[in-house]
């Protein structure tokens, strides 16, 4: 077992990223969808302090230096259910997911 007791083949998954107060947070990557000519992240906190499940949906966004990306949260809801449900119809046969509506 490796540091946060993350198996060592899933360290190829897990991407490090700084959240609004600038401390980092660890994320599981799920998948890269396309919607509309954008690109959007599809990942799962690893922190025990989240809700169990729940997804982090980022639009990916270039930088000036071609290697990096940069990720930005969306505010748009149906964009983000748009692509949450392009998400679920790739992996129904993976996960389990609960249709639960928000609060």
């Amino acid at each position: 077992m490796d540091e946060n007791n993350i198996p060592e083949e899933e360290l190829d998954n897990i991407m490090i990223l700084n959240d609004e107060n600038g401390e980092e947070v660890k994320f599981e990557f799920l998948d890269l969808v396309e919607l509309d000519d954008e690109e959007y992240v599809v990942l799962l906190p690893v922190d025990e302090d989240e809700e169990e499940g729940e997804v982090v949906i980022l639009k990916v966004e270039d930088t000036e230096d071609e290697e990096e990306e940069s990720y930005v949260s969306v505010d748009d809801e149906d964009t983000l259910q748009q692509v949450f449900e392009i998400f679920k119809d790739k992996f129904k046969d993976e996960f389990n997911f609960v249709d639960d509506e928000e609060e």
